[in-house]
Order: structure tokens, then C-alpha cells, then sequence
């Protein structure tokens, strides 16, 4: 039996990267699979195919994961479509990198908006359903910058550092009715975003990492797959670094 047999997870942000490799990923482990972005464009149809061509049910939706009202109705359409939602990945995030000095109050706000008020968006409206149910996982996506901070990241750094203590805080609220809730925290993954530094900076990044390498979306995709599963069934309110030891 796959090890996600039955089940329905939604995902926000899934259309490219590490959203998209944990979509095809739980796919392959035979969980339907609802996704949300910004805008239906080639790459979401790209990965809705993928998914589907794996025997399984999936769904794309076009959701700012950042604004409530659009969260209600997303997740209200997920249910009429998909019946329940077994496990939910937040994973929707952006980033706008410059030093304090300079950065610009949209700039804190946009990052924050999108990257935290978006995990509180969808899990609060998801509990419900896990609460009727009376079981479910939910997986946010942090950050190792979010665990140790970094220059020229500070508003990047405090949203993934806020989910780390919103996902402590609500193992702790939902455990008792056998809902879990835990963090990953990526390092240099190798993306479509990090493709773009320059080859200098790309090669400093892996000579701090001490396996010497960037991670792949697929790694991490594999340590959420052990989070929404049963193997981690007495696993909650935790941060696993997905990083090669760049962060201890």
C-alpha cells in the first residue's frame, strides 16, 4: 500500500519548486491533490497533468493564499470538489531581500502577508474539517534563514521564524484531537530562483553547506511525505532543518 493511499492534500504555491515536487511526490504515494497559486498559468496545467498522470485526482486553484476571504473560498471549493482534506502544505512564499536601511514598508508587509498570514489563513480555515474528522497533518514550510536569521533577509526572516512558533503553538492546541502539525526548514535548495544568482554566489552558497551541495525540491518533498504520513504519527509540534548540516 502507498504510504498516502486515500488521502486528499492541499498545497498551497505548488505550481513550480519545492511546492511542486512535494505535489508529484505525494501523488506518487496515491494521494489526491488540490493546489492553489496565484494565477492558473502553464505551469500549474503542467503539474495538474503530472499529478493526474499518476492515477490520482488533482486540481489546480487560482488563490492569493495571503487574503482570507479568497482562503474561505478556495477551501470551500476543494471540499465540494475533493470530499476533505487529509493533510495541508503551506508552502506559499516569496521573498524580498534587501538590508533594513532600505527596505520599504511594502516590502515588510508583502512578505509577511504572504509568507505568515498565509499559513494562518489556510490553517485556520482547514482545522475544521480535521477537527470534524478528528484527524490531519498539517506541514508548514519555514526556513533554516527563519531558525538562524541572515543579513539583507530580516522581514523573509521574521515571517519564517513566526510560522516556527505557529506551529509549535498549534500542535499544542489541535494534539488532542490527533491533528499534527510540524515544520520544515529548508537550506540552499536547488530551484528555479536559485538558478538565477550568479554562478559566484551559487558556489559560495554550497562551500558553506558542509555536505558541499544544494538540496533538490525532491528531498525536501521527501521529509514532508514522511510528515503527512503515519511514520510520523507521534511526531508534532517540531522543525525538521532539510539544510545538509548547514544549520545544527
Amino acid at each position: 500500500m502507498k504510504l498516502l493511499e486515500g488521502k486528499t492534500t492541499l498545497i498551497t504555491g505548488a505550481a513550480r519548486g519545492i511546492g511542486r515536487a512535494i505535489a508529484l511526490r505525494f501523488a506518487e504515494e496515491g494521494s489526491s491533490i488540490a493546489f492553489t497559486d496565484l494565477a492558473i498559468n502553464d505551469d500549474a496545467r503542467a503539474v495538474e497533468k503530472a499529478i493526474r498522470d499518476y492515477g490520482v485526482k488533482g486540481k489546480a486553484y487560482a488563490s492569493d493564499a495571503s487574503k482570507l476571504d479568497e482562503t474561505e473560498k478556495v477551501v470551500n471549493d476543494v471540499i465540494n470538489d475533493f470530499g476533505t482534506i487529509d493533510v495541508l502544505v503551506n508552502n506559499a512564499g516569496i521573498t524580498m531581500d534587501t538590508i533594513l536601511l532600505r527596505m520599504t514598508e511594502q516590502q515588510w508587509d508583502t512578505v509577511i502577508n504572504v509568507n505568515l498570514k498565509s499559513v494562518f489563513n489556510f490553517t485556520k480555515v482547514v482545522q475544521k474539517i480535521m477537527l470534524k474528522n478528528r484527524s490531519g497533518s498539517v506541514i508548514n514550510l519555514s526556513s533554516v534563514v527563519g531558525v538562524a536569521g541572515n543579513a539583507g533577509q530580516s522581514n523573509y526572516a521574521a515571517s519564517k521564524a513566526g510560522i516556527i512558533g505557529f506551529t509549535k503553538s498549534v500542535a499544542m492546541e489541535l494534539g488532542s484531537r490527533n491533528i499534527r502539525c510540524n515544520a520544515l526548514a529548508p537550506g540552499y535548495i536547488i530551484t528555479e530562483m536559485t538558478q538565477k544568482l550568479p554562478e559566484e554566489y551559487r558556489r559560495q552558497w554550497e562551500n558553506m553547506v558542509p555536505m558541499k551541495r544544494g538540496g533538490t525540491p525532491e528531498e525536501v518533498a521527501n521529509a514532508a511525505l514522511f510528515l503527512a504520513s503515519d511514520l510520523s504519527s507521534y511526531i508534532s509540534g517540531q522543525v525538521i532543518n532539510v539544510c545538509g548540516a548547514l544549520k545544527t
